[in-house]
């Protein structure tokens, strides 16, 4: 069986104008015990990635490292054109993030939870305003804006952190497992919102998940198991390429372990 997974080098991987995300022969070890080897992808605009691995394949330390929370000298993360270690400012400036665990102020209101990271990134008081107003109307949560962050449930704190991720208009938005403990409806609802984002605004996707189901036919897979990016390519072509019928499948026939 061939694998959808080509190796590149960094030299072999041009930024291109539609690139949001490039991740370059990525490495990375906790002492002796290595938790990424050798991981090169790219993100384009416009396209959701399903970074697809089950827990301790590597993706939490691979988000660490292009935000920037984890250095490693073995590799190279460009955001936007800007290199993560070299142009950090500018690079993370064009990232939104929604983390595995919450991280909104509980006893702030969600009003005042945007306004703060409004003033994180300068924006004045009434483009905050107005983009703050446009970000939650598109959740369907304006009207819950004065709302103390402790009064919602998982899935509207959930809707308020993308919200807040997209306020200083990241082109790359990267999802930890966000939707981990959410009922059905509203994991649905959010999984539906990031297509949206990404076919309407063209904002690159970099979705990190262990659930088959919150994948759709048009997105891109990264098949990541035990640090090593096993496959990557559309879902049609993964299945082509591992001979299976599902991406369950598919998973398994790569990794050995049931998706």
């Amino acid at each position: 069986m061939k694998s959808a997974y080509v190796h590149h080098k960094p030299s072999e991987l041009p930024l291109t104008a539609s690139g949001a995300l490039s991740v370059e022969n990525l490495s990375y070890a906790y002492g002796a015990k290595k938790a990424l080897d050798g991981v090169s992808f790219t993100v384009r605009r416009g396209e959701c990635a399903i970074l697809l691995g089950p827990n301790g394949a590597g993706k939490s330390t691979l988000f660490a490292l292009i935000t920037r929370l984890y250095d490693s000298r073995e590799g190279r993360v460009v955001i936007n054109g800007y290199d993560v270690r070299r142009d950090s400012r500018q690079a993370l400036a064009g990232l939104g993030v929604v983390f595995q665990q919450p991280t909104l102020d509980p006893d702030l209101s969600v009003a005042q939870n945007l306004h703060y990271h409004c003033d994180l990134h300068g924006l004045p008081g009434r483009i905050a305003s107005q983009r703050i107003r446009e970000e939650l109307e598109r959740q369907g949560m304006y009207e819950r804006r004065w709302e103390k962050v402790r009064q919602l449930n998982g899935g509207h704190r959930r809707r308020v952190e993308i919200a807040r991720a997209l306020l200083h208009q990241p082109a790359l938005l990267l999802l930890d497992e966000p939707t981990v403990g959410l009922d059905v409806p509203s994991r649905r609802a959010i999984v539906d919102y990031v297509h949206q984002l990404c076919a309407e605004r063209r904002v690159a996707v970099l979705w990190a998940s262990h659930l088959i189901d919150e994948i759709h036919a048009g997105d891109r897979l990264l098949i990541l198991h035990r640090g090593c990016l096993l496959a990557q390519g559309g879902v049609a072509e993964i299945l082509v390429e591992t001979e299976t019928a599902d991406i369950g499948a598919a998973f398994q026939t790569l990794t050995g372990e049931a998706g």
